[in-house]
């Protein structure tokens, strides 16, 4: 699924969602200078592996989060992490890097890919924001809306203290 994908399958399903359109941004940083609506639910998506590259996981935390992949390793029961490749990205969530996004799961057709969600995005508004599929826009949407798109899809949901 691409961006316009993306957009029309929210619509079909009608969830709420707004969009905001962006130059592309490739890390936290560069979205810091784009004017966001949500900035407090700004998603930081980290694509990473096992040492065996058996396993793969996708951590989505508050932008501002920091993620100790050893600590995420001990809390979480795996094996060693690191980052996947940008092959592995490509070929199992047909993105690129600087537009992870839950949303590329919906790319995993063998759903290989474990997601590991922050329980902080349930508090608030229960509002995130991650790309369509391409860094140069963000979707707002409700976490539940985004946590049962996944499920529906077949990947592996943990909502988690990360």
């Amino acid at each position: 699924m691409n961006k316009k994908d993306i957009y029309n399958y929210l619509k079909e399903r009608n969830i709420w969602h707004e969009i905001t359109e962006h130059e592309a941004v490739y890390n936290m940083e560069e979205l810091s200078k784009v004017n966001i609506p949500y900035p407090e639910a700004d998603a930081k998506n980290l694509f990473v592996r096992d040492d065996k590259k058996s396993n793969y996981y996708l951590i989505t935390v508050k932008g501002d989060k920091r993620v100790d992949l050893k600590e995420f390793k001990e809390k979480n029961n795996t094996r060693r992490l690191s980052f996947a490749s940008s092959d592995d990205l490509m070929n199992i969530m047909k993105l690129i890097p600087g537009a992870v996004t839950p949303f590329g799961l919906l790319n995993d057709e063998n759903n290989i890919v474990k997601f590991y969600l922050d329980k902080t995005f349930f508090e608030n508004d229960h509002i995130i924001g991650v790309h369509p599929n391409d860094n140069t826009a963000t979707v707002w949407l409700k976490t539940e809306d985004l946590v049962e798109i996944i499920k529906e899809h077949g990947n592996e949901v943990n909502v988690v203290e990360i």
